[in-house]
């Protein structure tokens, strides 16, 4: 088995300690987070695709009253997520609340399309051809007009990291295949910054869909 495919395992086993240090780091992306939000329509439905245990990015979303739909690869954080915030619909009406999946973000179809799409986190943790693939499915899964946010490595390759004393897996393409990828999927760049020093050094894209 690959780096990369041990990634759910590790966030599976690990979900305790991830949340933990993840709920202690604050809300440091907030400036992207009302970037991304700027884009998007009022009360928003927005697809967090890596959405770990909640806290705290989908937390502020649903904070700002923003219908959430979060998917993670692992039980354990989806259990985690259901537990802060319970699955709410309205019957006969649009859904407005937030609900909880686990699904492996490479399979994802939702049958539903969304005003917005974050990936922050955890797009990263693909190999360079997964995330080829992961196009199509943003795309399948956004609404007219939709944003699109997420984060990468700021030039092609792989690094391993390290969580609880295991291997982490990370990957990237590079900025000029990123950007022919997004647009061959219909998203115009909004913004773009390799190690935002401001961001605890991540790379973030922002795009939305053209009209």
């Amino acid at each position: 088995m690959s780096e990369a495919e041990r990634i759910i395992g590790l966030y599976q086993r690990h979900a305790g300690a991830w949340d933990k240090d993840r709920s202690l780091g604050g809300l440091y992306e907030k400036p992207w987070l009302d970037r991304f939000l700027a884009l998007l329509p009022p009360h928003p439905s927005i697809l967090d695709i890596g959405c770990g245990a909640a806290v705290p990015t989908a937390r502020y979303f649903i904070e700002q009253r923003c219908a959430v739909t979060g998917i993670d690869s692992s039980p354990a954080l989806i259990s985690i997520c259901k537990q802060r915030f319970p699955d709410q619909t309205v019957p006969g009406q649009t859904f407005t609340g937030q609900r909880w999946f686990v699904a492996d973000m490479r399979k994802l179809s939702l049958g539903r399309r969304f005003n917005g799409i974050l990936a922050w986190d955890s797009f990263f943790h693909l190999c360079p051809e997964d995330q080829r693939a992961m196009f199509p499915i943003f795309r399948n899964h956004a609404a007219p007009n939709a944003a699109l946010m997420f984060t990468s490595g700021d030039s092609y390759g792989e690094a391993i990291g390290n969580f609880q004393g295991e291997p982490l897996y990370h990957s990237s393409l590079d900025e000029a295949e990123y950007r022919a990828l997004l647009s061959q999927s219909g998203f115009d760049v909004v913004g773009y910054v390799a190690r935002d020093s401001s961001c605890g050094d991540h790379t973030i894209w922002l795009a939305q869909l053209g009209s």
